[in-house]
Formats: C-alpha cells, structure tokens, sequence
C-alpha cells in the first residue's frame, strides 16, 4: 500500500471481526483510519497500537452519532477516500415465529446504519476521485444474499438489499470514478455468531463450521479488502465472494 499512505478510511463495526481485522491492516500500511463502533474500550486499544486510528464511539443507527462523527472525521482527520461498510448484526430464527424486533435491529444496523455512512461519505469519494486520487467505497455482504439458509430468511434478505444497493451505486458513481466494491463472505468466524439469540440456531451453528473443515478467519476478508483498495486506480473489482474451500 505504499502508494496510498496518505489516505484516509472510515471503517464500520471497527471494534471486533473483520471490522478490527481491517482496521489493524490498513493503520499497519500507515493509512489513517477513523474506526467507528459501539464499544469505545476496544477501540482505544486499537488507538494505542496504532498511530493513526481515530476511536469514534458511534451506534451508525444513531443519526446524530453519525453526523457528530462526521465533522470530527473532517477535522482531525481530513476528506475520506476509502469507506468499508462492515457494520451489521445476525439474527436468525425461523420466520413463523414473527420476531419483529430482531428483524428491526437488523434493517436498522444492516440497510439502514449502512446507507447513513454511505451518504454521509459519498462526497467525499466523488471529490477525492475528482481531485485524481482512488477512491473506494467497500461494502460487506454476505453469501447469503444469494443462497438460502432456512432461518436466516431477514438477515439474508438484508444482505441481499446490501448487494443490490452495491450495483446500483456503483452504476451512478463509476462514471465518476469512484471504485465500489461488492464482498460476500462465507462461513467466518466472527463475534456475529455470539450475538445469536436463537437457542436452536446457536446450537447448530458448530456443527455447520465442522461441516466445511477450515473456514474463513477475519483477516482473511480484511486480506482480499487490502487487495481490492490497492489495485490500479483503473481497476474495480466489482463484486467478490469469499468461501471456505469445502463450502458449497
């Protein structure tokens, strides 16, 4: 990444999983990164290991967190030309059992936290991409968006929002030479796991990370992340989806 040290990323659920993972390889290549997440604690820590790293406290459902977040970015910081929407929650269940608010705290985080940071930073890509510099906006889907996995019908359907959302800003800004990028991952091992409140599908989900052997790790997703941003400015890898080798 030698040659975008002076960049300036905005990463979301920067606190743990690929979030952190990305946070860690992009401060280690001397880029500046502004990490937002709920959980201020971790992202002190990640302030003290690395110079460069901004800890913003924020809840990207909280639009006024945001919009705080926001001039800070831009005064401490400077214009951002590198976003990765990482934020978001999972919470399967099976559909007949109608858990409205698992579902809410889901389009909330998922769609909507992601559409806030996207807007909020969109001006910042285009003018950065205007000035000649690259300028990526990185989205985290899931392999969900496109296949099924009986209870996890909201949480794959808001990924599949985030995948198509992804194209279609991708057909308004790629003319304007902003690079978006699209990455579904597949079985990961990450602390969304631990936040399912689903006794029947919490109990299944060890057995399913058996049944493919060695998953994905999150430093793997921040690895192709890494690749991605630092390809030629021509260059827009437009879609990716990672897998286990033994996940089909």
């Amino acid at each position: 990444m030698s040659n975008e040290l002076k960049r300036i990323a905005v990463v979301t659920g920067a606190s743990s999983g690929i979030g952190e993972a990305v946070v860690r390889r992009l401060a280690g290549q001397g880029v500046k990164v502004a990490a937002l997440a709920r959980r201020e604690d971790r992202l002190k820590t990640l302030a003290d290991e690395f110079d460069g790293v901004l800890p913003l406290a924020v809840d990207v459902t909280d639009p006024d967190a945001v919009d705080a977040a926001v001039s800070r970015i831009k005064d401490e910081l400077g214009r951002v030309d590198l976003v990765v929407n990482n934020a978001g929650v999972m919470l399967p269940s099976p559909i007949e059992e109608g858990r409205q608010d698992e579902w809410q705290q889901m389009i909330d985080l998922n769609i909507t936290g992601l559409l806030r940071i996207t807007r909020a930073f969109l001006p910042d890509l285009v003018a950065s991409a205007e000035d000649g510099k690259t300028a990526d906006l990185v989205n985290i889907s899931s392999i969900g968006a496109h296949s099924v996995f009986p209870g996890y019908n909201v949480y794959s359907a808001t990924k599949a929002f985030v995948t198509h959302l992804t194209q279609n800003i991708r057909a308004e800004v790629g003319p304007k030479n902003v690079r978006v990028t699209n990455i579904e991952p597949g079985l990961t091992e990450t602390e969304l796991q631990g936040n399912v409140t689903h006794e029947g599908m919490r109990d299944a989900l060890p057995a399913w990370f058996e049944s493919v052997g060695e998953y994905l790790v999150a430093d793997d997703i921040a690895d192709v992340i890494e690749y991605v941003t630092t390809r030629p400015r021509r260059l827009n890898l437009r879609e990716i989806v990672v897998l286990p080798t033994r996940q089909v």
